[in-house]
């Protein structure tokens, strides 16, 4: 290389590592006089100084940025210790930079000494040890980690009694385990599971639907019966398949209008059998987009005639107002004792006063109302007068449905009363059931009990999902028929089934009052939930903040201290706050596993913070977020917001956006793990291990396609399945693989790539020909952003 190029290139890398000093500097300084700390600011100046040295030909300017570099290896270990993953933000890029400035094109024109340009070569080892550190630490954080040791007994396996090759609920059985007594698939063998047939359902998404924020998800968990899988698809279509070999028996279309659903997915389907009806003895229950419900013949797919009107239920009777899109189900109703239960998926943080969140019970052969429970109402199932309406606005149970056939109790999971984020003018009986657990007698409606996880909720914490039911040993050697519920927050809440009353101990913590919005009355304290272990985040500080580069870690750090935060119960406030957990929550829609037998659970959790801003309607009104509305009643048609993030929040003075809190190149503002699987022990009420899941392969979260497949653990949606030989079955990471853990350990044993996003619940059953196959459903979720497909995937062994 001559000279003068090689003056060119010190040219060129001196005008870099000047620019790259400032992008330390500037927002640093920035950063400092925010309260921050002061770290970029100090290195930016060395690596300002190290650019000029090197424009003006100084050796010096390298041994400068060796120096600098070698201070930030010093604060980052000092900042974040040994965690690689936290490391790479603050290390990786100046560590290229620094093997850049160390190669001989760059420091020949600084001296003609043979010995400085082999110092340049060990001044290039030390970058290369850094980055290798750098990786090293995260890949060993990635693996499974032992919190609390228990090692899982070796049982004699009891051959199958009649039902247990069954799957008629979306959690196998009524009490919401999704634990399956199956043992021909092992740890031992897992690795040999091939794919054994694949169904396309032909229901993709449409043109305009992955627009403004509307979601397509593929989330079905299929019901078994016979040698039979039912499932449903976005669009509503129901789809009867041979359970050996994936052909399809009959399809169902409702012909339903979908084109005002902001939310287009069916987690299941419901079976009902009653040998008294003649026409219909075997039932499939499911609901539309447009808000019916409707019973087809389990043989034929054809609507049941002597159900409802022709088979169909309509689930609008006395709503009142509903337009198009604010009221349906997308979880699959619970059928038990003759009743068919069912809630809905209100369009929530659009207004005060939407549809009711009435849960309503039909008998199961004719399709006529046999109770509702409206807790606006005194009694709750006080029937309708003539002409009346349930009441506006209350609570919903939206999620999944859990009941115990034996106490003959349904389990409700409660939402909030809308809107969301501003609570001012919620009535009493909103505040008392609010993000509650309600035990009702699933023959009358009458309420048993109720529990309530979040006080006067604010920040959409809603319970998601039933809660999971399971006998656990007392103290004395009785049997004690427990729940668990899984929580937005992270937050377990071991009870007693029977009366609500909690197993484990729960206290009331105080929590953040100020600032809050005007009118609004937050509650002072919120439950916590001591007695088990919690699986929320801690709360965000500054050393906490993530970013792909140095640069947009930076600015995190920067809008971490320009936000509001105070921890996961910071009230909304004008302006803009963190949240965290947010709506999506640690454990969504999906809820925990549990093995019964050796007393444990298995939860599917994500990590990830949002933005709320928090503003006056009518400056909302001013940017075209949303439009001015006269409110319920005035027969003006409803305005949607311009994207799904946007809460108008119409009948108050404020609206919310509430985002997913990226950097600059679309990373987390938070360090990874994002991801994780936790096994705990309902007995000992500890952890037993944890471990990060799922890579960034699919993610795009350096601003373009990498399929760069860091093991840094990925957003989940969708929840897991258990086995009897020790297997755990999910696909609910973002990196679009169905994943087999063991489930004594937490190590991965397998793992398929799939044609689309796994974020749904997978299910096991034995076929016809004795095989056991491993099912999911893989077709993405519109939200996380995963590969949209239609596609149901099942694995056997060879």
């Amino acid at each position: 290389m001559s000279q003068s190029t090689s003056l060119l290139w010190l040219r060129v890398t001196a005008v870099v590592v000047i620019l790259f000093g400032l992008g330390f500097l500037l927002p640093g300084g920035w950063l400092a006089l925010i309260g921050g700390s002061p770290g970029y600011l100090l290195f930016g100046c060395g690596f300002l100084f190290s650019g000029v040295l090197l424009w003006r030909r100084r050796l010096a300017g390298v041994w400068i940025y060796l120096l600098t570099f070698v201070l930030c290896v010093i604060w980052s270990l000092w900042e974040v210790g040994l965690d690689g993953w936290q490391l790479m933000p603050r290390l990786l890029v100046p560590a290229v930079l620094g093997i850049w400035i160390s190669m001989p094109w760059v420091i020949r024109p600084l001296t003609l000494a043979a010995p400085a340009r082999r110092n340049g070569s060990a001044v290039a080892l030390v970058y290369v040890v850094a980055i290798i550190g750098v990786f090293w630490s995260g890949w060993q954080i990635s693996d499974a980690r032992f919190v609390h040791h228990q090692s899982f007994p070796t049982e004699k396996t009891p051959s199958l009694v009649d039902g247990e090759n069954e799957w008629k609920y979306y959690g196998r059985t009524a009490d919401g385990q999704r634990y399956s007594p199956l043992t021909q698939i092992t740890p031992a063998n897992v690795a040999q599971l091939k794919l054994a047939w694949r169904f396309d359902s032909g229901d993709v998404m449409q043109k305009g639907e992955d627009k403004a924020g509307r979601e397509f998800n593929l989330e079905v968990t299929p019901v078994k019966v016979g040698n039979a899988l039912y499932i449903c698809t976005p669009h509503r279509q129901v789809i009867a398949l041979n359970a050996t070999t994936g052909k399809m028996l009959w399809k169902f279309d409702p012909q339903n209008d979908t084109s005002a659903n902001e939310y287009l997915a069916c987690r299941g389907v419901a079976w009902s059998e009653n040998s008294g009806d003649t026409i219909c003895p075997q039932k499939i229950i499911t609901t539309t987009a447009d808000a019916r419900m409707v019973a087809l013949n389990a043989q034929t797919g054809k609507p049941c005639g002597n159900f409802g009107h022709n088979g169909f239920v309509s689930l609008t009777d006395h709503l009142g107002e509903v337009p198009p899109g604010f009221h349906f189900i997308t979880s699959q109703p619970m059928v038990m004792d003759g009743r068919i239960v069912l809630g809905g998926w209100i369009y929530d943080n659009q207004s005060t006063g939407e549809p009711s969140g009435v849960v309503r019970a039909y008998d199961v052969n004719s399709g006529e109302l046999a109770w509702a429970w409206d807790m606006g109402r005194n009694p709750p199932t006080a029937p309708l007068n003539p002409g009346e309406n349930y009441t506006r606005g209350t609570p919903n149970g939206w999620g999944t449905y859990t009941a115990d056939a034996q106490l003959g109790l349904v389990y409700i999971p409660l939402g909030n009363a809308t809107p969301d984020y501003y609570g001012a003018g919620r009535r009493p009986f909103d505040d008392r059931y609010s993000s509650a657990i309600v035990a009702l007698d699933i023959r009358t409606g009458e309420e048993r009990w109720h529990y309530q996880t979040v006080h006067h909720d604010v920040w959409d914490y809603d319970v998601p999902v039933g809660p999971t039911l399971i006998d656990l040993p007392g103290d004395g050697g009785e049997t004690i028929p427990a729940l668990v519920q899984t929580t937005k927050m992270g937050q377990l809440f071991l009870l007693d089934r029977r009366t609500g009353k909690p197993l484990a101990q729960v206290n009331e913590k105080p929590v953040p009052q100020h600032p809050s919005l005007p009118g609004e009355r937050l509650s002072s304290t919120q439950p916590d939930s001591v007695g088990m272990p919690d699986l929320s985040p801690p709360d965000l500080r500054e050393t906490d903040m993530w970013g792909a580069t140095p640069f947009d870690q930076l600015w995190c750090r920067i809008q971490f201290h320009r936000y509001r935060y105070q921890g996961k119960f910071t009230p909304p406030a004008e302006g803009t706050s963190i949240a965290y957990p947010a709506f999506d929550g640690v454990i969504d829609w999906y809820g925990a596993s549990v093995d019964p037998r050796h007393h444990v659970l298995i939860a599917n959790t994500s990590y990830i913070p949002f933005t709320m801003q928090v503003m006056k309607s009518e400056e909302a009104v001013k940017q075209g977020l949303m439009q001015k509305w006269a409110g319920w009643g005035s027969g003006k048609p409803y305005p949607k917001p311009k994207e799904f993030s946007v809460g108008p929040q119409y009948g108050t003075p404020w609206a919310a956006i509430v985002k997913p809190w990226l950097g600059a190149l679309d990373a987390p503002c938070n360090a990874p793990p994002w991801g994780k699987i936790y096994a705990i022990d309902l007995v000992s009420k500890k952890i037993i291990w944890e471990r990060p899941a799922g890579t960034t392969r699919d993610m795009n979260i350096f601003g373009s396609h990498t399929n760069l497949p860091l093991p840094t653990g990925i957003f989940m949606m969708g929840g897991d399945v258990i086995t009897q030989s020790g297997l755990i079955f999910t696909g609910a990471t973002a990196d679009d693989y169905l994943r087999a853990f063991d489930e004594a350990t937490g190590n991965e044993l397998w793992r398929a790539r799939l044609p689309a996003g796994g974020q749904a619940t997978p299910m096991t059953y034995q076929g016809d020909n004795g095989k056991q196959y491993v099912v999911i459903a893989a077709g993405g979720h519109g939200g996380l952003g995963t590969r949209s497909g239609d596609a149901l995937m099942a694995y056997a062994l060879p």
